[in-house]
């Protein structure tokens, strides 16, 4: 047999913990992970006379400080922002087009000039909305790309820095559009600037892969989890912050606190964060390399289906944050006009309540884990899921709304599944390509989602104003579908390895 090749990367102990030895051929014999963390992944075509071996010698460690604050100050530092943009796009181009942009004079049982106003604004706010997003997300696409393959090479704290920095920058921007009053499309330089530097998906990228890197595989769902929840959290402060300091203060004094928090969380990751992986000096970012390393996770040959169970559990993923990022753009411009007519603080409420599903979906995980798989946990979600855009997307009263996001209640139930099942299909060496890839799926996510449901929504305010919600309540049978097929072919395959074990 060949000598083992160099490791992809090593994980930097503490200075008082020494590198593990490899466990050698008795690794290969009881599977692709062992438990000290390290692993031996055998590759090679069929016809090849000898595999080629890759070893990783991967310690987990627990370091004392670690990427949760970047995660929870970044995710409060976007939700802070993300309503109020619309919310100022909303107002300006009320402005821009003579009318009141205090909402009230469309909420009524009106109709004429006013009506026709409403629908302009209504419109045009959502197509801007649309232009914005589309620049920032096709940029970011490629960037993170490169960002998370090549974090495995030079370590995870640049992926943590550079976005912090690129969103201080569209912060930045944004701020000088609202002193000096620039068009609106000056916020596409903005999103242009953070998705250079990989946006937001590039720190989940960042902080999934640390966790991956610190953590052995029994404590990695709990640490995924705890990213989890402090996604919820940040977001549910933020949106309870955002909308009575802007119908206290304007737009102003929130945005220098988003441009301050960016700036304290890279330095927070430059300053605090010790690195989990041996940075390679001679790596180069702008490299083929890394988009070969996405592509081959998805095409190399595996055990049991591997890579057919990697394409069904990624179309899953994709369906579900897809609408979920598409019915999370149109909340505010849903619930600014008619009937609902919210102010800023009752849509900051709002938001809240869309984001505390993130600790009711993972309270609600715990719960079912004791009495149902972690597959049947998952489609549990997606009915909450649905249900409740089904009645989101009939609401005609703040009273059935909030009822709305009350039935969501474990509608992020699915996603923490979703990427468990991912990381378990993979080897420790395939973490970072791995997360990398869910981030470019998120990315594209984002993609899809702001161009079909924001194109949907005014195209179909003639016929009914909810019927994107429907629309994506419908997608979510999809995964649902998925989900249940992969548990029977997967219920099948173990049927085959018993009968396989006892002949």
């Amino acid at each position: 047999m060949q000598e083992p090749q160099s490791p992809s990367y090593t994980a930097a102990p503490p200075l008082h913990l020494k590198t593990l030895p490899v466990a050698g051929r008795a690794m290969e014999e009881r599977g692709p992970t062992g438990e000290s963390g390290e692993e031996e992944r055998v590759t090679g075509s069929p016809g090849d006379e000898e595999p080629r071996v890759s070893v990783s010698r991967c310690f987990r460690f627990q370091p004392p400080v670690s990427v949760e604050p970047v995660l929870f100050f970044s995710m409060f530092a976007l939700a802070l922002q993300t309503p109020l943009c619309t919310q100022y796009l909303w107002d300006r181009i009320s402005f821009d087009l003579g009318f009141n942009g205090t909402r009230e004079r469309g909420c009524g049982n009106h109709s004429g000039p006013e009506d026709s106003l409403l629908k302009q604004v209504e419109t045009q706010t959502a197509h801007w909305n649309l232009y914005i997003n589309l620049a920032g997300f096709t940029v970011g696409l490629f960037s993170v790309t490169l960002l998370g393959p090549w974090s495995d090479q030079v370590g995870r704290r640049p992926v943590l820095i550079f976005p912090c920095l690129g969103l201080a920058m569209q912060a930045g921007l944004y701020l000088l559009v609202m002193y000096l009053r620039l068009h609106v499309a000056w916020f596409l330089l903005g999103r242009l600037l953070s998705g250079l530097s990989g946006d937001f998906n590039a720190i989940l990228a960042g902080c999934f892969a640390y966790i991956a890197d610190t953590s052995d595989r029994q404590a990695r769902t709990f640490r995924v989890a705890i990213l989890e929840a402090c996604l919820g959290l940040a977001g549910m402060l933020a949106s309870i912050v955002g909308g009575q300091w802007l119908q206290a203060q304007g737009y102003i004094n929130p945005f220098w606190l988003v441009l301050a928090i960016n700036l304290a969380t890279a330095l927070y990751a430059y300053l605090l964060i010790p690195e989990s992986v041996t940075p390679d000096k001679e790596a180069r970012l702008f490299t083929l390399k890394h988009y070969k390393a996405v592509y081959n996770l998805y095409s190399t040959r595996g055990e049991w289906g591997r890579r057919a169970k990697l394409g069904f559990y990624t179309a899953a993923f994709f369906i579900v944050v897809t609408v979920h990022f598409g019915a999370k753009d149109l909340y505010v411009l849903y619930e600014l006009s008619a009937p609902l007519c919210w102010d800023s603080t009752l849509i900051g409420y709002g938001s809240a309540a869309e984001h505390l599903t993130y600790l009711s979906s993972l309270l609600g995980l715990r719960v079912m884990q004791v009495c149902l798989e972690d597959s049947w946990v998952a489609v549990v979600g997606l009915c909450s899921n649905i249900s409740g855009l089904v009645v989101i997307a009939l609401a005609n009263s703040t009273a059935l709304m909030f009822t709305g996001y009350a039935v969501r209640f474990l509608s992020m139930a699915t996603t923490p599944v979703l990427r468990s099942k991912l990381s378990t299909l993979v080897t420790m060496s395939e973490q970072g390509a791995l997360f990398a890839s869910i981030a470019c799926v998120e990315s594209v996510c984002s993609l899809v989602s702001t161009g079909v449901f924001n194109s949907l929504y005014p195209a179909t305010l003639h016929i009914l104003k909810g019927f994107p919600f429907l629309f994506g309540a419908a997608l979510l049978l999809i995964p649902a579908l998925i989900l249940g097929c992969v548990k029977r072919w997967q219920t099948g395959q173990e049927y085959s390895r018993q009968f396989e074990d006892t002949s």
